[in-house]
This record gives C-alpha cells, structure tokens and sequence, in this order.
C-alpha cells in the first residue's frame, strides 16, 4: 500500500476502532466491565502512540511532499479512492491526536463512573476520526472523517457533562454541522471540475478566480465555526463548560485545529487568488477576536469559561498568521496551533484536578492553594506562563513568529494582534493569583490533597513538551519548513500568474 509496504498510517488510524470492538466484546459485572474497558483503552491508545512516534522518527524533514502514502481503489467510476498520506502540516498533528488520547484516559480514571464502557469506547472512536481527518488525500475520505469526528463528541458532551449538557451538544453539533454542509457542496463543484477527489490533483487544479471566490466562502463557513472565529464562536464555551474534563481537552487540544488545519490544507493552497481576496476580512475577524474574547475573558467567574475565551483569542492570533502568505506567518500559526493544543488541553485538565475535589469551578471559591497543594500551584504556574508566551516556553515562539510575519503585511496588524499577548497575561494572572495565592480560609480547602501520582504522570508530559518547544522550536519546526515553503512558494506563483498573462495581452 505504501513504498515501505507496511501502512502505517491506516495502522494509526483504525487500531483505536479495533481497541472500541474488543471494549464492546467485554462481559461481566459493571465493575469488571468499567476496569477492563478502561485498560483496553488505555493500552490501545498507548500503542498508537508508540506506532506515531516511530512514524515522526521515520518522517523525511527535507521531502515538501506527501509520505507513507497508502492509496487503494474506492469508486473507481468517480475517480474516488481511499488515499492516505502525511505531511509536514499533518505529521505532527496526528501525534498531537495521539498523545492526548491516553493522557484523556487517564484523566477520566477515577472521574467517569457512568456508562465507563461506552465512554471509553466513545475516546477510542473519536481517536480514529481525528487521525483519519490528518492523514486523508481523497475529499470523500476527508469529509467522512471530519464530520465522523462530531458523532463520539456530542454523545461525549450530551451523555457524560454538566446540567446544561444536552443544550450544549445540540449547540456545539448544529453550528459545526450547517457549517459543512456548505464546504460539501464546495467538494462537489471541485470535483465536477476537476474530475476527481484526490487531494494531490486538486491541489495543482487551477480555478477560475470567480469560482474561487464562492468555494472559499463555503469552506470558511466550515472551517471558521471549527477554529472558532468571531463571531461564530459562541459554542464554544458552552461545550467547554458543560463537557468531562477530557471532553474539553480533546475539544481545545486537537478539534479547534481541525478549523486552522483546514485553512492550511485546503483554502490556502488550491484556492490562492480567493484566499488573497479574502485576506483583509480575514484579518479583521481575527483582530476582533482577538481583542473582544480577551476583554470577555475577564470578566468571567468560571475558569473552564474563561479559558475557553482564551482559546477563541489565541486561535485568532493563529488565522492572522495563516494569512500572511508568507513564511513566518504560517509557521508561527503552525507552532500556535500545536503549543495551544498542549497548553490550553494542561490548563482543562489542571481545572478538573479541583473540580473533581470539590466540584465548583467558580473563581471566588478558591484561594491560597499554594499552602496545600505546592505541586499542583507549580504545574499551574508552567502552563499559566505558557498560555501568556513568556520566553523559554511554547507559547513565545508561535505568537513572535506570527507578530513577525503580520508586521511584513502591515504595522497595525501586527500591532493590534501582538495585544493579545497584553491581554492574555491580564486573565491568566488574574486567574493564577485568585485561584493559588491569598489566605488559606475555608476548611473545604484545607482538606484538600495535592496532585496523586495519576495526575502527575498526565501532567509529565505535557509539561515537558511545553519546556522543549520553548528552548528547541527548530525540532518542531523543521517538520513543516520544507512543506511551508513550497505552500509560499506556490502561492505567490499562482497570484503571480494572472498578472503576468494579463501584462502579455497588453
């Protein structure tokens, strides 16, 4: 199927789907059943895992192109096949999948006691979507799995989160839903145009300016409900609020790329003269949610909504960088993206470690939890620092690449979006210092115990990443640098190539 002969990629991807059958097969007693499910799940996504990093340990840095590509005939009378391949825009994503997928598991050992089979399979479903949407080169596969992933995330918000949960879900599955019933009917045009759904055809397919226009609009009406982007993004905090603590980590950590992963994959390479013409709206609703979702941000009193705003303004911070068109931009969208992923998914699970102790996740009732729980206020500190963009860790590199690349479009882009930044070290202090400083008064508090040797091994990781991406971005980076490039490079070719034609006929 592959160069290699081995198909790694579909490995990844439908092993987690194997791990949800052999959950289903699972028979005993509700406390057998709920261990055994939970093992399975936890041993699954760990070997996905495993098989993810042999895959980025194998990738080729310097190859622009697609590897590991597995291809096999579908419907051959519409030109459709199962095509799968990676990138360096999507390599590091489905390692992002895979990495919060058992950290997710672990996190919802001793939390999720209800229906643990079907939660766990839900986790195991959702995995498969997720990378299966990274990994897909044919349209139909793409659309198959990107509206696959909505299915394990509603029933995870609707069935296991808060009281509001069933209108949440409703919510959070009806903006994302209408958004792309639009970009399938953008699929449908390419393909009547292009005669096919493989994605590498597609993206060396030229279209007629005026038909670039219109399918842009459809895909941003799928894309942008997913980053979100202003002013479509009111869904969002009310999935984050109602959902399990993993549910909003998987949520912030690898659906909310989906939107920016779109952008990247789709809008901006084989739709170039729409993406330039789009630019400067583009930009303004970034801006506005930039600075809007920031300033909302604090004035919040719950701390799962507050950070759910937070997303919103540093997922803006990412689509200025994606549209740039140049270099810097996108890579620092790119690093954006994957330091969001880790932060904002450490910051859910940090809320849930005193959520799940004293069941409240309003800011007034906490205060001094340094004096009981050092560790916990230490982990807090990492990711607050993080989420802020101080020097040294992944936060930083992402949002100076992208000030440096909006600066090469314009000074007050750079400007205005550079104040989230500003604003984002006014929440997430303020939040900090309510939270972990101040006197240690209420006996609930003092009760408290700090992070279990569970918590810890979740938080290792992610706090390692946060610290490598910080003081080592170019081993991230170089990932994506040859890939980013020629992205640029053909880009500007293609905007170049109307001019020139238009400067012969003079």
């Amino acid at each position: 199927m592959n160069a290699a002969g081995f198909p790694i990629l579909s490995l990844i991807t439908w092993l987690p789907l194997l791990g949800g059958i052999i959950i289903m097969c699972v028979r005993g007693d509700e406390a057998t059943v709920a261990s055994n499910a939970r093992w399975t799940a936890l041993w699954t996504s760990l070997i996905v895992l495993v098989l993810s990093l042999v895959l980025w340990a194998r990738f080729d840095t310097g190859e622009p192109g697609f590897q590991f590509v597995e291809s096999v005939t579908w419907l051959p009378d519409f030109h459709v096949g199962y095509r799968m391949g990676v990138d360096g825009i999507s390599v590091l994503f489905v390692l992002l999948s895979t990495l919060l997928t058992p950290i997710c598991v672990l996190a919802s050992w001793d939390a999720i006691r209800v229906r643990v089979r079907e939660y766990m399979l839900a986790f195991l479903v959702l995995e498969t979507m997720m990378v299966g949407m990274f990994c897909a080169l044919d349209f139909v596969v793409f659309y198959m799995f990107f509206e696959g992933v909505l299915i394990p995330m509603f029933l995870i918000i609707g069935v296991w989160g808060g009281p509001r949960r069933v209108y949440a879900a409703l919510k959070f599955f009806l903006y994302t839903l209408t958004g792309s019933v639009l970009m399938l009917l953008a699929l449908l045009a390419m393909w009547f145009r292009a005669g096919t759904t493989d994605m590498t055809v597609l993206l060396h397919t030229s279209f007629p300016p005026a038909m670039q226009d219109w399918l842009f609009f459809a895909f941003f009406a799928s894309f942008a409900v997913k980053v979100p982007m202003w002013p479509v993004h009111t869904w969002l905090p009310d999935a984050h609020v109602e959902a399990p603590t993993a549910g909003s980590v998987i949520l912030a950590g690898v659906l909310l790329k989906m939107g920016g992963y779109g952008f990247l994959r789709f809008s901006v390479p084989m739709l170039p003269q729409g993406s330039a013409d789009f630019a400067p709206f583009m930009f303004a609703l970034s801006v506005v949610a930039v600075i809007y979702t920031s300033a909302v941000a604090l004035a919040q009193e719950d701390m799962k909504k507050l950070i759910a705003y937070s997303s919103v303004a540093h997922m803006g911070v990412v689509t200025i960088g994606i549209f740039t068109f140049n270099v810097q931009g996108i890579s620092g969208a790119m690093f954006q993206m994957l330091s969001h992923g880790i932060v904002s998914a450490a910051l859910f699970l940090v809320v849930g470690v005193i959520y799940d102790r004293l069941h409240t996740r309003e800011i007034t009732r906490y205060g001094g939890l340094v004096h009981r729980m050092p560790v916990y206020a230490v982990v807090f500190l990492v990711f607050t620092m993080a989420s802020v963009g101080l020097p040294g860790t992944s936060g930083f590199v992402g949002e100076i690449l992208v000030i440096i690349g909006s600066f090469r479009v314009s000074f007050w882009l750079s400007l205005l979006g550079g104040t989230g930044m500003i604003l984002g070290a006014a929440y997430a202090l303020w939040l900090y210092r309510r939270v972990i400083y101040g006197r240690l008064t209420r006996d609930d508090l003092k009760a408290m115990l700090d992070l279990s040797p569970r918590e810890i091994a979740v938080f290792a990781p992610l706090v390692l990443l946060t610290f490598w991406m910080g003081f080592y971005p170019e081993s991230f980076t170089s990932f994506w640098d040859a890939s980013v490039g020629a992205m640029v490079e053909h880009h500007q070719a293609a905007l170049a190539a109307p001019m020139h034609l238009a400067g012969l006929a003079r």
